[in-house]
């Protein structure tokens, strides 16, 4: 087992092991110890594939399980979905002594995670993660969220969990395009703060997309190791934490403009950072050798992408109602060189508008190797 800790005044583990999903139920009665109710909140898909071993270790030990079903899809991320999850907790009789298990993808941990910190004023949580990108990102650090018609996450609160379970034998029956969704956040981490992991990312990317064991645990427990000392030191996104935001400006109002139904987060991210990387090589903050390699890894990694038929004066305003513009100002996190990001704001509109196009023209363009 690999173990990951978030040194935080209240720490908690990401632990890494094949086989997991089936002895949850063993883990919450060892530490910390919990004997209360367990609400399992997952979507019908991945109960299918996941959901009996997952309850079958519940009952082994004896934890009264609920079962909560909320629909599939970033659309269904809202405050009518949280609420109806609430309502069936307080129908099973879920208390103060219950316990959270959030047992899918972001949606789901986003979702789990503002139902635990709100039901009657905070119970404990624990993500059961099995996409990639809940694997290695969304899971740890305590961010959770809905959307608003507005904007993404928009409503959201700072809670952790009490630990994060990963099963990377999951990942085994995740869709091709949801796994190289989940790279683009793995390609992140390389570019923001770990330039060993995109040298490894750029070699091993074969391996990695026949998801092989090794390479696949590597890379799952470097991008969880970099978050957590992120999270760290900044906790609250006052300040360093904001460099995971790379790709996300533009990512998350690309997903905003297409109502969440075009591309997988992981998509739109990939589109923002390569606009992101236009944006600094404008700028002259980045050389073009650097930028090719991170393009070139991107489109490697994460593609065939799904093209942008949104246009880019349409992103453009749906970026400035994203919680991370400041006073109107909106603030890009840009790249200098592999493994070292900076945060920008007052980016010229014309240059923003400039990146936008030229990377929504590369969408026709094959994905390297």
């Amino acid at each position: 087992m690999i173990t990951v800790t978030v040194p935080l005044p209240n720490p908690y583990t990401a632990e890494i092991e094949r086989g997991l999903v089936g002895r949850v139920g063993e883990v919450l009665r060892r530490a910390p110890a919990h004997g209360g109710r367990v609400v399992v909140v997952t979507t019908g898909v991945v109960r299918k594939l996941w959901g009996a071993a997952l309850e079958q270790s519940l009952a082994a030990e004896a934890h009264p399980t609920q079962v909560l079903e909320m629909p599939d899809g970033e659309e269904h991320k809202n405050l009518a979905v949280l609420a109806q999850l609430a309502e069936a907790m307080v129908g099973g009789g879920a208390d103060r002594e219950s316990l959270v298990v959030a047992l899918g993808g972001g949606v789901v941990g986003d979702v789990t995670g503002m139902l635990a910190s709100i039901y009657m004023r905070g119970v404990d949580l624990v993500q059961v993660p099995t996409t990639l990108v809940a694997m290695i990102d969304s899971a740890l650090g305590g961010k959770t969220g809905v959307n608003l018609e507005a904007g993404k996450n928009l409503v959201g609160t700072f809670y952790h969990p009490r630990r994060i379970l990963v099963d990377p034998a999951v990942l085994a029956t995740l869709p091709e395009r949801e796994y190289r969704s989940g790279m683009a956040e793995a390609v992140k981490y390389g570019i923001i703060g770990d330039a060993e992991l995109f040298a490894f990312m750029e070699r091993e990317a074969e391996a990695l997309g026949r998801r092989e064991a090794g390479p696949l645990e590597h890379l799952i427990a470097a991008c969880l190791r970099q978050k957590a000392a992120v999270v760290a030191a900044d906790e609250r996104e006052g300040g360093l934490r904001e460099v995971l935001n790379f790709g996300h400006t533009l990512g998350h109002a690309l997903e905003s403009a297409t109502a969440y139904r075009v591309y997988r987060h992981g998509e739109a991210v990939a589109w923002g950072m390569m606009a992101a990387i236009g944006i600094a090589l404008r700028l002259e903050r980045v050389d073009r050798d650097a930028a090719e390699r991170m393009n070139v890894a991107i489109r490697r990694l994460c593609g065939p992408l799904p093209a942008i038929a949104v246009p880019a004066e349409v992103v453009l305003r749906h970026a400035a109602s994203d919680k991370k513009a400041r006073g109107g100002v909106l603030r890009f996190v840009l790249p200098t060189r592999i493994g070292q990001v900076e945060v920008v704001a007052g980016v010229p509109r014309a240059v923003v508008l400039e990146a936008l196009v030229e990377t929504a023209a590369t969408a026709s363009a094959p994905s390297p190797g």
